[in-house]
Parts: structure tokens; C-alpha cells; sequence
């Protein structure tokens, strides 16, 4: 890994790696929960991999809700899953 600075840890299977392996989700002021496949959006963000494991870890550690410093529903994770996957 290059630098620290361009590492992340996945909320769902806690691998660090480098921040182009990962999306970002965001916990928005303005927008609410979003992916922020840019990761330009301001907020409180929070790292997971690609692949549906990771995605059904954090579901049910409720790894993004304690990332994330906020409740994360059913809704909000339909909708981060059909950015991620569809």
C-alpha cells in the first residue's frame, strides 16, 4: 500500500486497502445517506468493498450505523445496495 493517506478499512470485513478499492457512503447534512462514488460529498463517511459479503457483514454488525454515528434503516440499505450492485 502506497501511503496511509490513500488506505481505508472496509466496515464489513475490516481489510485495509486502498481507497480506489472501496465506495464510499456518506452521512450527508444536506443529502442523508448517499454513496459517494466521486468521493467529493462533505460529511461523515464511512469505507466498504465491492462484493455482497461485505455488504451483508455490515448489515448485520450494523457496521455503517456505528460508522456512520447515525441509524441506518432497511430503506437507506436498499437503496446504497442498488447503487452498489445494479
Amino acid at each position: 500500500m502506497k501511503n496511509s493517506k490513500e488506505t481505508r478499512t472496509c466496515i464489513g470485513c475490516r481489510e485495509k486497502k486502498n481507497k480506489s478499492e472501496l465506495i464510499r457512503i456518506v452521512n450527508s447534512k444536506e443529502k442523508g445517506i448517499i454513496v459517494d462514488l466521486k468521493r467529493k460529498e462533505q460529511g461523515r463517511g464511512a469505507y466498504i468493498c465491492k462484493n455482497e459479503e461485505c455488504f451483508k457483514k455490515t448489515i448485520k454488525n450494523k457496521g455503517l450505523s456505528r460508522a456512520l454515528k447515525t441509524n441506518v434503516n432497511d430503506e437507506n440499505y436498499n437503496e446504497i445496495r442498488g447503487v452498489m450492485f445494479d
